[in-house]
């Protein structure tokens, strides 16, 4: 893990049942991904892989915001978003290798991972696909009653697709219960926003549809709670959505195969100083010495959970061929007039 330099700043008075919980999450999702990079490149599984390495305060910050009974839907770097949900490193793994006890059943792998026990609503492989959904599941909780809210999740290169603004005007047009959250970790595959939007600060761009948008640090996971507060607020009040640009960046390229070559190793090393586990890490040391040895444990406790997991999807069956067909459809329609 790279450490930093830069001291992390206080905003709050966190307890220490949150402060364990953020680090552990956080570095359980650094950990399955590193593992998930080594057995990548020893080919015990293919396909694409996406990594999370580096957005993790993302996917935590905003989970400790919201509620279980709440939704989440992302992209196809997803492997972070269902390990914060709470769903087990075990079929997580076993997805990674295309096993019947995956999240998926084997049939999604990395860019699909799905859990109805988490509300976690899958990672989705087309670009910006979620977006529209995203506003479709908020649609229901209304529609239903509930004062539930659906976070949806997507990449910087994904607001340039049509879809977004489809369901950004919906969304305001109805006060639909979502929260759009663009990871903004500079890239676009290997092409930066600068290179391809006239605006830059994303969150502007909830802006022309009257939508409530806010920048926050997407590498402190405080700031990403503290932050998320005041918007799952806003928005489980019935005011309708709200549009966040997370501020983050990606240690890995944008997935297993791609070489790097769009940046710098000065421009990598300079996030690298800002890496939120060593972030949370040093405010936890620096505020309450005496849970060193608690997080030297959840370090061990995670190693053992994520070889363990390893083991799990080694030792897992590949689905029957006869299931080939199965779960394409799913349930009936029973709106549809005779």
């Amino acid at each position: 893990m790279a450490t930093t330099k830069a001291k992390a700043k206080k905003k709050g008075t966190y307890d220490k049942e949150l402060l364990l919980r953020w680090f552990y999450q956080m570095l359980l999702i650094r950990k399955f991904e590193e593992r998930a990079s080594q057995l990548y490149m020893q080919q015990k599984f293919r396909g694409f892989c996406h990594l999370y390495i580096g957005q993790e305060a993302v996917a935590v910050g905003i989970e400790s915001a919201i509620r279980p009974d709440d939704y989440v839907i992302t992209a196809y770097r997803d492997h972070g978003g269902a390990l914060a949900r709470g769903v087990d490193a075990n079929p997580c793994m076993a997805e990674l290798y295309g096993k019947a006890t995956g999240t998926s059943k084997g049939k999604g792998g990395s860019m699909h991972f799905f859990s109805k026990e988490h509300n976690f609503m899958g990672g989705h492989g087309i670009v910006g696909g979620q977006i529209p959904l995203g506003a479709g599941i908020a649609f229901a909780a209304k529609y239903t009653g509930t004062d539930n809210l659906c976070v949806c999740l997507m990449g910087d290169g994904a607001v340039r697709q049509g879809a977004l603004h489809e369901a950004f005007n919906l969304a305001m047009l109805w006060k639909l219960p979502v929260i759009f959250v663009i990871e903004n970790n500079n890239y676009a595959m290997g092409t930066s926003v600068e290179r391809t939007s006239n605006v830059t600060e994303l969150y502007k761009l909830g802006l022309s549809y009257d939508m409530p948008s806010v920048a926050i640090d997407g590498m402190n996971v405080t700031t990403v709670h503290d932050d998320m507060q005041a918007v799952v607020k806003h928005v489980r009040e019935g005011n309708g959505p709200y549009l966040v640009e997370m501020k983050t960046y990606r240690y890995k390229g944008h997935s297993m195969s791609d070489p790097q070559k769009y940046r710098t190793r000065e421009e990598l090393n300079k996030y690298r100083d800002k890496d939120p586990i060593a972030n949370l890490k040093l405010y936890i040391q620096e505020n309450h010495p005496d849970f060193q040895t608690e997080l030297d444990a959840m370090s061990a406790k995670i190693d053992d959970i994520v070889e363990a997991s390893v083991v799990f999807a080694e030792e897992s069956p590949y689905p029957d061929p006869s299931e080939l067909y199965e779960d394409v459809y799913v349930g009936e329609y029973p709106y549809i007039m005779e």
